[in-house]
């Protein structure tokens, strides 16, 4: 069980990017992040040991919020298998094989559950946002240093799916359709909504979703992409945001321990 604040479910959530690492303690029963949003630079190298001791020092930062006792979740870029990460697209490379959850159990003195940071997200936005409620089969994007992806079927999860690396042109998908591409070529949002259509279509050919969600921070800038995206299925935008992350990992922790 998590701590209890004012008779709330409280856990703290870690969500490691590319780019950053967020964290913050979370009320698991309303999907929020109380107190000080967390964030500092994911470390360059982003060794194993490296994000482990960042991860150490923000629990310890939001157990101010959360309380010492409280349970840990972390989602991570990476396949992760039974507390194993094995997958490194945008993160050293020293994770493939790395046991992420007994180091980080025995760096915070305290069971972490971990899963793949796009699943994090994901279980949060099927929970609280914008994929609250649906059936059949739902795919969370999220489009940031890459392209993660959280597929659902009638509210279920199928845990680590890797559709920003499926083969498009010849490469990995996500070099022309993540939000940083848009970013690091410079182009124009007409330029990269039509990368990420094609990239989108690619999907829907596979797995005829009824709805694809987007998120990451390029979601609040939704109005400037998703009308001119072709598809099928319905976009909508994450509802959470960047919060997803750190919502969907402590939830993750309380359901672990039930």
């Amino acid at each position: 069980m998590g701590s209890a604040v004012a008779d709330r479910r409280i856990a703290i959530g870690i969500d490691v990017g590319g780019s950053a690492i967020k964290g913050g303690a979370v009320d698991v029963d309303a999907g929020l992040v109380i107190g000080e949003r967390l964030k500092v630079p994911t470390p360059q190298p982003s060794t194993p040991s490296a994000v482990v001791e960042a991860i150490r020092g923000l629990v310890e930062l939001a157990a101010a919020d959360a309380g010492r006792d409280a349970l840990v979740g972390v989602g991570v870029p990476s396949v992760v298998i039974e507390g194993v990460s094995w997958t490194a697209a945008n993160i050293d490379q020293g994770w493939v094989g790395f046991h992420i959850e007994t180091a980080l159990g025995d760096a915070l003195g305290r069971p972490v559950t971990v899963l793949n940071d796009a699943d994090a997200a994901g279980i949060a936005e099927m929970r609280f946002g914008a994929g609250r409620g649906r059936n059949g089969v739902v795919l969370i994007l999220t489009l940031g240093t890459g392209v993660g992806s959280a597929l659902f079927v009638d509210g279920r999860l199928v845990p680590n799916t890797e559709l920003g690396h499926m083969e498009i042109r010849g490469r990995d998908a996500e070099k022309r359709s993540a939000a940083v591409a848009r970013v690091r070529d410079r182009e124009s949002w007409n330029a990269w909504a039509a990368d990420l259509d094609e990239h989108l279509t690619a999907i829907d050919r596979i797995l005829w979703p009824g709805l694809i969600i987007l998120g990451g921070g390029v979601s609040r800038d939704a109005d400037q992409f998703v009308p001119l995206l072709t598809i099928r299925p319905p976009i909508v935008p994450a509802t959470l945001r960047n919060d997803a992350g750190t919502v969907g990992a402590a939830m993750a922790a309380i359901e672990h321990e039930r």
